[in-house]
Formats: C-alpha cells, sequence, structure tokens
C-alpha cells in the first residue's frame, strides 16, 4: 500500500496525514426527506439504485439527484398538459413518467427548462440571492443529474438509440477563488471559544482549520473511527482516507470527549452530539460556525464550515506542503480541484513579482521643456 505522510508547522501546530483506501461502510447518516423506492417511477428507480448501488455514491448524491429529476419532469408535464398549468410543480405526480416519456425529451425542451430555473424558479427561502432565478452553479448541477440520466439510458442500459443532452451547454461559471481565513484570523476564532458547548465546538473548528474536513465527513464521524493518533475518514464516493491527527486535534478530541455524555439508540456511536443528544446535523454546524465567527469579531456572512476547508488547504500550502499531497489530505479525485488553492497564496505572488528582472526599474520624468 502506497502511503503519504505530511508533516508541517503551522504556528504551534503540526500535522500529518496518511491516506488509505479500504472498504468501509459509514451508519448513521443523516435519514432522507425523500425515498425514490416509493415515490419514483420504475425508470428512475433503476437509475437512482444503479448510482447507489453499483456507483456507490452517497445517499445524499442520489438524494439530489432524484429531486432534481423529479423537478425537471413535473415541469415538462406542467408545459405539455394546459390542465396542469395552475398547479405548483410540487403538487404534480411523475409515477406515470415512463420510457415512451422521457424517450420524447428535446434539446428544446431542456433548454426551456434552463429558462425555467434562470427566471421563474423560486429560490430557496434562505438564499440571499434574489427570489427567483437559480445561479449558474445550481443550473450547471441540475444540467449534469440530466446528462448523467441519459447516459445512462444511452450508454449503459441501450434503451435509447439518440441521446437529447449530448449536444447541450452547461451554464457558464464564474471562476473565483475560494475564501479563507488568514493565520491570524484562525487563531482568533479558536481562541474567542467559550461558553455552552464549547468543547464541542473548539473540537469542530480545529479539525476543520487543521484538517479540511467537509461537513458531511464531520457530522458522520463516529467514535470507532478514533485510531489512536488518526481518523477514519468517508469521503466523497464512500472513499474511506486516514487523517493523522496533530497535537492540537488530539488534544481537542480528548477535552470533548471528557465531556462528552454516552447515549443510548441509533445515534451511540456518533462522535458529534447535538443538544438533544442526537447526532449533530450539517445545519447546527453550519449555525455554531456561523455564531462562533460573530462572536469572534470575523464577518459571518463572508465564511462558512466549507470556508474553513479552504483556509486549511490555504495554509497547508503556504507552509510548504506539495500540492499533490493536499490533494490527498483533502481527498479531491482531480489535482486541478486542488490547484485553484495555489493561486491565493498572496505572498508566493509577490515574491514572484519582485524576482522579475525589471521589478526595480523606474520611469524617468520627462522634464517640461
Amino acid at each position: 500500500m502506497n502511503k503519504i505522510k505530511i508533516l508541517f508547522n503551522l504556528g504551534e501546530t503540526f500535522f500529518a496525514f496518511q491516506p488509505v483506501f479500504p472498504q468501509i461502510a459509514l451508519s448513521g447518516l443523516r435519514v432522507p426527506m425523500t425515498d425514490y423506492r416509493t415515490e419514483a417511477p420504475q425508470i428512475l428507480r433503476d437509475f437512482l439504485s444503479y448510482h447507489e448501488t453499483i456507483k456507490a455514491h452517497s445517499r445524499r448524491t442520489v438524494d439530489e439527484y432524484f429531486l432534481d429529476l423529479r423537478n425537471f419532469f413535473r415541469y415538462l408535464k406542467r408545459v405539455r398538459n394546459p390542465a396542469l398549468a395552475d398547479l405548483d410543480l410540487d403538487e404534480i405526480d411523475i409515477m406515470d413518467v415512463d420510457l415512451e416519456f422521457v424517450s420524447s425529451v428535446t434539446l428544446t425542451d431542456i433548454y426551456g427548462y434552463m429558462t425555467y430555473l434562470t427566471r421563474d424558479r423560486a429560490q430557496h427561502p434562505n438564499s440571499r440571492n434574489s427570489d427567483y432565478g437559480l445561479n449558474a452553479a445550481s443550473r450547471a448541477r441540475k444540467i449534469a443529474t440530466i446528462r448523467s440520466f441519459y447516459n445512462y439510458l444511452t450508454n449503459k442500459m441501450h434503451l435509447l438509440r439518440e441521446n437529447p443532452v449530448k449536444d447541450i451547454d452547461s451554464p457558464k461559471l464564474r471562476k473565483t477563488l475560494p475564501k479563507y481565513l488568514t493565520l491570524d484570523e484562525s487563531m482568533q476564532l479558536l481562541n474567542s471559544v467559550d461558553g455552552k458547548h464549547q468543547e464541542r465546538d473548539y473540537c469542530i473548528l480545529t479539525l476543520f482549520l487543521n484538517c479540511g474536513l467537509r461537513i458531511s465527513e464531520l457530522v458522520g464521524l463516529n467514535l470507532r473511527d478514533i485510531q489512536q493518533d488518526a481518523l477514519r475518514i468517508l469521503g466523497k464516493g464512500n472513499k474511506v482516507r486516514i487523517i493523522y491527527l496533530n497535537d492540537a486535534c488530539q488534544e481537542a478530541l480528548k477535552a470533548y470527549l471528557a465531556v462528552r455524555r454516552p447515549i443510548s439508540g441509533r445515534d451511540a456511536d456518533a462522535l458529534f452530539l447535538s443538544a438533544q443528544n442526537e447526532r449533530i446535523s450539517r445545519s447546527t454546524v453550519h449555525a455554531m460556525v456561523k455564531k462562533r465567527l460573530a462572536a469572534a469579531g470575523l464577518n459571518a456572512s463572508e465564511y462558512s464550515s466549507h470556508k474553513l476547508r479552504h483556509t486549511a488547504a490555504t495554509l497547508m500550502l503556504q507552509n510548504g506542503v506539495d500540492v499533490r499531497a493536499v490533494q490527498e489530505v483533502l481527498g479531491h479525485d482531480h489535482l486541478n480541484t486542488t490547484e485553484i488553492y495555489t493561486h491565493i497564496d498572496n505572498d508566493a505572488l509577490r515574491v514572484a513579482a519582485r524576482a522579475n528582472p525589471l521589478s526595480h526599474v523606474k520611469g524617468k520624468r520627462k522634464s517640461d521643456s
């Protein structure tokens, strides 16, 4: 087994990571609000089951596929049937969607759906954006879901001769650099943690900032995932990696476990618990991070739990960790996902600018004649 071990110093914090890839299942993940096994027509159930059982995609990912496709077919049924014109999409049943229906979809239908998403689709009630119209990233994800569905029908199951989405363009995404906390801001955040649940919250923030965990990875952690000086992490696509814990993480875990009360039931093995003694949820972690950021005097509207993951990646690179090693630490499938962090090391950019041999050349001011 190939092993990569990384050590670097971040202030008084040392990191050590070692990715491995055993096959381990993680239990106790959130129960979905919908269940495609009873709410989807057969042709969708087969596709979703393929992704869950064969492609080993997470329940959350499969749920999102189902919601995207259900919304798409509800839209098509309403557009095609005048009798449904006055109904909300949520009121339209899709259990009669079959191969004949999905094979009738054209590129024009899909572009019409994209227009609907751009102009008419209501935003999530918690969105800070406009009341209607999804952003380009959200539309691109929905296009990707539809493309995956039709690729499955055409190339995997050979149920369609023509793929209606093969020539479709995805919305152009605006490329932005990830936001992150500086080292001083990270220390400011950690040093400000006090009050109720301080051991739990401090431990969560420490793991985010030191290990670059995704929020789904953090809330899915179990007590049995602690392996002395390491954590076993279940990442995207059910890929497992082992993250070795530095002194700061070990001390934070030790302090939290000392006050964590044992519970019984389905969440007995959950590492992080809510005030209700249940596995902590993503929304609770999001709210906690925002609360702690604000208490630290940082702009909570600009940062989130995922921005703490950006922070961990950026600080690793700024402290000399190779980009391929950071890729392994973060659990990225593709190096170009990690490479975006190489563009936000301001100190390195300043050094590069000063290294240009013309950096000291100053123009001579012409005297007035």
